[in-house]
């Protein structure tokens, strides 16, 4: 089994067969990712949910990326338990 590397050593990985310019903007995105990633964790122990959907995807030479929207839940709302979810009908 290969171990699990973090986004930054997988960037770092793929790279290899990079431009600088490539390289340098796939930095960027997994230095923004972990912090993305810190600010959910963050407002998660504040007490809210997070999820992050694809909202739209950008296309551009051929090649394409997602773009990301976060789903906030503030306050006690919680997913329903599975049997609200059978006696919903």
């Amino acid at each position: 089994m290969t171990p699990k590397l973090n986004v930054k050593e997988r960037a770092e990985a793929q790279s290899g067969e990079m431009s600088a310019e490539q390289q340098a903007a796939i930095r960027m995105v997994a230095n923004d990712l972990h912090r993305l990633n810190q600010a959910v964790m963050r407002a998660v122990d504040a007490g809210v949910s997070v999820e992050i959907i694809r909202s739209a995807r950008h296309h551009g030479g051929g090649k394409w990326g997602d773009l990301l929207t976060p789903i906030i839940i503030a306050g006690a709302a919680a997913a329903p338990a599975p049997e609200e979810n059978l006696n919903a009908h």
